[in-house]
């Protein structure tokens, strides 16, 4: 996905004229424009001239988004625009507090007058008025223009509202002066003409007033949904420390290439990807995975960006750098997730997108049909101004992109990430949950678990002669009792004549004496094996183990049992994943009573087993009839099956292409994270509808009572009133959505 920077929108409508603007053009598969972080995420075929072009041409401005700048910038919601709306905000207040004391003052509040009459009065306050509308004379520049554009804006209808206001209060002061014998008479001017009641001068300036106040906490508040992104940018490490010529030279991380050698010390944090080559240590890797355990680092072991080394010194050679590291990619994926939208925002912004010519043509009705009802001028324009003002669509706006940016971000700060918001929304509704076995319910690679000794036999001969065999081989058993030999401290004899038969085992010579390895079949073709050896293997053969039988010179010397242990959470994974009313189904590929065992020791009743890897695929359509499906898996043989199931998970330690084929990723490979993954979508889901909801109904209630409908019962809505009702709205659905950062995933 392709990212730009957006700048000039005010509001949903903005937003929503963008992505029809660009959506348009010939190549534009899928476009995404977000009104939290002003930017804009395009799949598709189209230049970035072409995207610029359509974008100004729709009033606003457009660039692309480099992954250096995007990762680079302290502030992806603009610092120096919030400073701005500060300033704007505080100025404005105190002029407000004049007005509102001159017109209002000693009238309603009892407060001492000023030695001015009536007209004086409201002089000063249409100059101070003016003052105000000039500070915010944004949204009369943008709100001119979007009615130009004939896609008016939300600035258009506080342009229009506020306008309106103060042009009909100039036009009663203008009318006054001159009724009064023009302005050199107006000193002289003792009586009350009673022109405050006319006048809309504070009314025009409160508007302007809590709207700049409404976006400046709605800034503060957006800018805060981005606390776990900037946070994680933070984390990076500005310099390396590079071993050149055996003397430590401090760099840039820019500087850093594959393959360099560089130092950390305790206390610091890794610069870039790398394998330890000289060390051992404790590191921190909380800032991607979320588990605030160190984990243990020894020669070979793999290093990941902006982790923190705790105790020991560690000398690495550099993999991944710069773009490449696990970290950077992080910060990417969470970029492009606030650039994309949820299914759900669709009918909010098909809402939007009509919405503010909607409004205008309801305020010139309801202007209309208050004159017609005998209403005065003041009245109508009072009902019309109001109508104008409380439907700024802001929060029907920032209902969807607020909850799905801090619904990613409380994500990743627990080590899960959604790489879109589809995929965010999508997770909650699955009905099916497919676990693949190896390396996903299992801990991947298999471990010796028993040893059993032939009659005649110690352990040791027999685990001499199984390592001396077995150190032959390159097969992945093979592999694990080699592992456990030399955990014994064992050494290996000569072995001569080797020979490998696929499928069945390993033979050779030990000593002179023919010396065999491999499955019942093998042996039995060399040597007898009693009824109780047998019973044993398939003892432990029912509990999901494999069983090595060992001969030497035509005895039996023992047997050797190797399983894929389950992770020590799959059991507590698979509840919490049933708890969450959804179908759990183990995929593999091992033959039936492995597959059988695995599912009995974690809670699963419905196991597949005996599935070759292009058959996961199929495996997959055949489930999805029963609703929408979630694959969890780790290697390359799932990446068809994560693509193929509605909603992809790939475990964080797995390969790149499982990773890349994923909707999700989890960081800490805990297979818990699989219903964190889903509650934090459902709430999130649930976050955003209860934003709809309320931006909705506000307005369904809000329009009307501004209306005037219930003016018979004494029930009115000034226009201040109006408009610190869209304020609060935009502020209550951005603290709905922050919501989501106090609530833990894990439960």
């Amino acid at each position: 996905m392709r990212k730009y920077n957006i700048t000039g929108m005010g509001c949903a409508a903005c937003s929503a004229r963008v992505e029809k603007a660009v959506s348009k053009l010939p190549g534009v598969e899928k476009c995404s424009v977000s009104l939290i972080t002003n930017s804009m995420g395009i799949e598709g075929s189209a230049s970035d001239h072409e995207i610029i072009t359509a974008v100004e041409e729709a009033g606003y401005g457009a660039s692309v988004a480099s992954e250096e700048s995007t990762q680079a910038e302290e502030d992806p919601l603009g610092d120096p625009e919030r400073k701005l709306l500060k300033r704007r905000l505080k100025y404005s207040i105190i002029l407000l507090v004049v007005i509102m004391y001159m017109t209002m003052g000693q009238l309603m509040l009892g407060l001492p007058g000023l030695p001015l009459n009536d007209i004086e009065l409201e002089i000063i306050a249409a100059v101070l008025t003016l003052a105000v509308m000039v500070i915010n004379g944004r949204f009369y520049v943008n709100g001119v223009k979007s009615i130009l554009r004939r896609a008016p804006n939300m600035d258009a209808l506080v342009a229009i509202g506020s306008g309106a206001a103060f042009g009909y209060s100039m036009w009663i002061l203008i009318d006054t002066i001159m009724s009064v014998g023009g302005v050199a008479n107006i000193r002289e001017q003792t009586e009350s003409m009673g022109i405050s009641g006319n006048m809309f001068l504070e009314s025009a300036a409160m508007i302007l007033t809590l709207i700049t106040l409404g976006k400046y906490l709605e800034a503060r508040s957006k800018g805060r949904t981005a606390d776990a992104l900037r946070n994680l940018m933070r984390l990076a490490p500005e310099t390396a420390t590079l071993i050149i010529d055996e003397q430590q030279v401090q760099v840039p991380v820019e500087q850093v290439k594959p393959g360099d050698i560089f130092a950390v010390k305790p206390g610091e944090k890794i610069p870039v990807d790398g394998v330890v080559e000289e060390g051992i240590s404790a590191v921190n890797e909380s800032a991607l995975t979320g588990e605030s355990i160190p984990v243990d680092k020894f020669t070979g072991d793999a290093v990941s960006a902006a982790t923190a080394n705790t105790s020991g010194y560690l000398i690495c050679r550099a993999t991944r750098v710069g773009k490449d590291t696990t970290f950077a990619q992080i910060i990417r994926l969470m970029d492009e997730a606030a650039a994309t939208k949820a299914p759900i925002a669709g009918m909010a912004d098909k809402v939007a997108g009509i919405f503010v010519p909607v409004v205008v043509a309801i305020a010139v009705i309801v202007f209309a049909a208050w004159l017609i009802s005998g209403a005065s001028v003041a009245e109508a324009l009072n009902f019309s101004i109001s109508v104008l003002v409380i439907s700024c669509p802001c929060a029907l706006g920032l209902a969807t992109p607020v909850a799905v940016m801090t619904g990613t971000g409380a994500g990743a700060t627990h080590g899960i990430l959604f790489k879109t918001a589809e995929a965010l929304e999508e997770t909650g509704k699955v009905s099916v949950v497919v676990l693949d076995k190896t390396g996903t319910v299992t801990e991947g690679h298999p471990v010796v678990t028993d040893v059993v000794e032939g009659d005649g036999y110690s352990k040791d001969n027999l685990l001499r002669l199984a390592y001396s065999l077995e150190s032959m081989s390159e097969h992945p058993l093979a592999q694990a009792v080699c592992e456990y030999a030399r955990s014994e401290h064992m050494r290996t004899k000569k072995i001569t004549e080797f020979t490998a038969m696929p499928g069945n085992g390993i033979m050779g010579f030990m000593d002179g004496m023919q010396a065999c390895a491999g499955s019942l079949e093998l042996i039995e073709s060399q040597i007898d094996i009693s009824d109780s050896d047998r019973a044993r293997a398939e003892a432990m053969e029912r509990e999901g183990k494999t069983v090595m039988f060992f001969s030497l010179d035509g005895e039996l010397a023992g047997l050797i049992a190797v399983a894929d242990n389950l992770k020590e959470d799959a059991p507590a994974a698979v509840e919490q994943i049933k708890s969450l009313g959804i179908n759990v189904v183990l995929l593999t590929g091992d033959n039936a009573e492995t597959a059988r065992a695995a599912g009995n020791a974690t809670g699963i009743d419905n196991v597949i087993a005996q599935v070759m890897p292009a058959d996961k695929e199929r495996v997959l359509t055949e489930l999805a009839e029963e609703g929408k499906t979630a694959m969890v898996g780790d290697g390359i043989n799932d990446a068809p099956a994560l693509v193929r199931a509605d909603v992809g998970i790939a475990i964080g330690a797995g390969t790149d292409v499982a990773i890349d084929a994923a909707d999700v990723v989890l960081m800490s490979s805990r297979l818990t994270d699989v219903a964190a993954a889903v509650r934090l979508s459902r709430r999130t889901v649930r976050i955003i509808k209860q934003n709809l909801f309320w931006a909705f109904i506000y307005n369904i209630i809000g329009i009307p009572i501004a209306a005037g409908v219930l003016a018979g019962a004494g029930i009115v809505l000034n226009p201040m009133i109006a408009a610190a009702c869209m304020c609060l709205s935009s502020v209550c659905v951005v603290t709905n959505a922050l919501r989501l950062n106090k609530e833990t995933v894990n439960n």
